[in-house]
């Protein structure tokens, strides 16, 4: 039994410096899940990322939706060399966003349908990697959605759904359905992902509060619902929440009392850059669960953190220091990555060696 622990352990050194995803460090998961009786725990780390990936558009048009400045003949002219330029983008950052490996699960925003998430795992750099993904399917009139991509061999997907916004009780336009996902990890807890886009702050912060303060309100429902059937449950809340930590969305709705705990609360850099100055739109909300060090799953505000990889930013000509790297600035075609920076979060797992946490 000491002997295969060994073994385990040659191969994981032996894969990891690779670069390859866990999908295809097919040796070093086929030991693990082979359930070697050798006693003791094993720590992994698990990494979720996410990002405001910036109008992912597919250069074709959908009847139905409000899609018409990101085609062809559009006034932005957008091409399929610039889409698939863009996905290269995407996947480049991705890829370069994990430590040894790709992240195990990929939130993001801005996602037009499933073409654009098929192009991306299949056809990009990124199809090496081995993503699955799920998506939900919003009346968002620009037809903009969010989305996760899971890393199967880390991430068993057991449940998804989409939560739809009743704005016809405020008078709203339809905004981005969030989507909640649950799957098992390799400690062999359960995991419940909302991956989310707030209603922007068109028309001014004041104005369109409201309709935020809607949104979360619905959001920390369904998420108080989980907290109340799961025996010890373990959220993680990630998206662009187009309002600060601080302002009360965030901080009096889903942050109120002690269940919910913002892990980007306090960071000095930010996630966008608005006339000259860093603000944290998107953000890491987790359970309290998720906060204990004993736990089998864990993690701590040190282990979230923005990513700032150069190639994300340029120099602001305007007001000085730095600022994302977009694809548009207006309706001017800059060829960057997107006006979000993404962020990043690290668990920690901790895997007994003589149990069966098979995921497939």
């Amino acid at each position: 039994m000491k002997i295969a622990c060994v073994i385990l352990n040659v191969v994981k050194n032996l894969l990891l410096p690779v670069g390859l995803s866990r999908s295809f460090a097919l040796l070093r998961m086929t030991l693990l899940f082979w359930c070697i009786p050798c006693f003791g725990y094993t720590q992994e780390s698990f990494r979720i990322l996410f990002w405001n990936v910036e109008n992912l558009f597919h250069p074709s048009d959908e009847p139905k939706k409000n899609d018409n400045e990101f085609l062809p003949e559009s006034t932005r002219h957008w091409t399929y060399f610039r889409y698939r330029e863009k996905l290269n983008k995407i996947a480049k950052t991705i890829i370069a966003s994990g430590k040894d490996y790709v992240p195990d699960l990929v939130g993001m925003c801005e996602v037009e349908n499933d073409s654009c998430l098929m192009d991306l795992v299949k056809y990009s750099p990124l199809r090496e990697a081995g993503y699955r993904y799920v998506m939900t399917n919003s009346p968002d009139q620009r037809g903009i959605d969010v989305a996760l991509l899971y890393q199967r061999g880390t991430f068993q997907l057991l449940q998804q759904e989409s939560i739809r916004i009743p704005s016809k009780k405020i008078r709203k336009a339809p905004t981005r359905d969030i989507l909640h996902v649950v799957g098992k990890v390799l400690s062999g807890d359960s995991l419940d992902v909302f991956v989310c886009h707030m209603p922007s702050r068109s028309g001014g912060q004041a104005k369109s509060e409201p309709y935020r303060l809607f949104t979360a309100s619905v959001l920390r429902q369904k998420v108080d619902s989980v907290l109340h059937v799961r025996k010890n449950p373990r959220v993680v809340i990630m998206g662009d929440f187009n309002d600060y930590p601080t302002d009360k969305s965030v901080r009096k709705v889903l942050c109120s009392g002690r269940s919910l705990c913002n892990l980007m609360k306090g960071k000095k850099e930010g996630t966008y850059r608005y006339r000259g100055e860093w603000g944290i739109l998107d953000q890491f909300i987790v359970s309290s669960t998720l906060l204990k060090r004993k736990g089998s799953t864990s993690t701590s505000a040190k282990q979230a953190h923005i990513l700032r990889l150069p190639f994300l930013l340029e120099e602001d000509d305007k007001y000085g220091g730095d600022k994302p790297f977009r694809t548009y600035n207006g309706m001017k075609y800059k060829g960057g990555y997107s006006d979000h920076l993404p962020i990043v979060l690290d668990l920690n797992l901790f895997i007994r060696d003589d149990k069966d946490y098979c995921l497939e």
